[in-house]
């Protein structure tokens, strides 16, 4: 089965994903203060095309930042990494962002960024390791001395695969990483080019359903609920607009709130901002849409960062959460 270059799910956040065209609009940051006393009221915000973006444009679908007295106006990136430059100068206020990419970012001294607002963390079956039809490959031990394909190095593919490999007394150095694409991953896998490689929804079902098997899941067991992603933004911006930080946090809560407690709201956004086909959205898998990350999740992916050499010091993960008032 062909995989189509549809854009993937919850883990792709952190990462160089599809291209995907669509979304923008004007920068439209240079709004002035609102008679209700709003520093700006109209935001650029830097949105990767996966679901777990959905609060942003389930606010904007339910009236939130219209009531909040904001306009929010969107670009589509792939990664943080790739407007570092607006984010830092502020020509972009937000931002979607993986915690893995968030925390490499700070770690570089490239910015200092803040999790404004939680998104999605790990469940069952959202990514996995998976191999050809037939392959002798039976279970993550077997891995060993064999490559694997990740979407991108030193990312979360990566980390969350090192976690499930130790468990199984195989050292993460022992395996070959190697850097390949979601969309070309079943490529690689059926002419050979790899032993296994890390998938996520929705191409992790299209590949099962080419005849691919699953060897570890890797957000359950040592990995089970590691936070994936969230809404950005920079220590200086929180500064310099507080009223305004606290009114677009308010919005982005409430829809928070409403695609934690109804699929249905995801499901009929996320084909208006991705290339992911409506019955695909209402079908894939997702982690779990909840308020706040559990910190101890958080903690224990940035030590698992900082312990396979992706981080060079170690996070205080009470320190990567904006505080905002309001």
């Amino acid at each position: 089965m062909q995989l189509t270059r549809i854009v993937v799910a919850g883990m792709a956040v952190a990462l160089a994903l599809s291209a995907c065209g669509g979304g923008g609009g004007e920068n439209g940051t240079t709004g002035t203060t609102s008679a209700g006393g709003l520093e700006k009221t109209q935001l650029l915000v830097g949105v990767v095309p996966v679901p777990s973006s959905a609060s942003l444009f389930i606010a904007e679908k339910r009236g939130f930042f219209k009531e909040e007295g904001l306009t929010v106006k969107t670009e589509i990136i792939q990664a943080p990494t790739a407007v570092m430059p607006k984010i830092v100068n502020g020509s972009m206020d937000a931002f979607m962002t993986s915690y893995v990419v968030l925390m490499t970012i700070n770690d570089s001294g490239a910015a200092k960024l803040k999790l404004f607002q939680h998104t999605m963390g790990g469940a069952p079956n959202v990514s996995a390791v998976v191999v050809a039809k037939g392959s002798p490959i039976k279970s993550v031990a077997d891995l060993k001395g064999k490559t694997v394909a990740v979407n991108v190095l030193k990312a979360l593919g990566q980390t969350v695969t090192n976690a499930h490999l130790q468990d199984a007394g195989v050292r993460p150095e022992d395996v070959k990483f190697v850097p390949v694409s979601f969309a070309d991953q079943l490529g690689a896998l059926s002419t050979g080019k790899v032993d296994a490689a890390w998938l996520v929804e929705p191409f992790l079902s299209a590949a099962k359903k080419s005849g691919a098997t699953q060897i570890v899941d890797t957000t359950s067991g040592v990995t089970e609920g590691v936070p994936i992603d969230g809404w950005g933004v920079t220590e200086q911006w929180v500064s310099k607009y507080p009223k305004t930080a606290a009114a677009f946090h308010r919005a982005l809560a409430k829809a928070q709130q409403i695609a934690g407690a109804d699929r249905k709201a995801i499901d009929e956004v996320v084909p208006t901002y991705t290339q992911i086909p409506a019955d695909t959205a209402a079908a894939m898998t997702l982690g779990t849409f909840t308020m706040e990350a559990d910190k101890a999740s958080v903690q224990k992916l940035a030590d698992l960062m900082h312990g396979y050499g992706y981080l060079k010091a170690k996070v205080d993960v009470a320190q990567l959460f904006a505080s905002v008032g309001g």
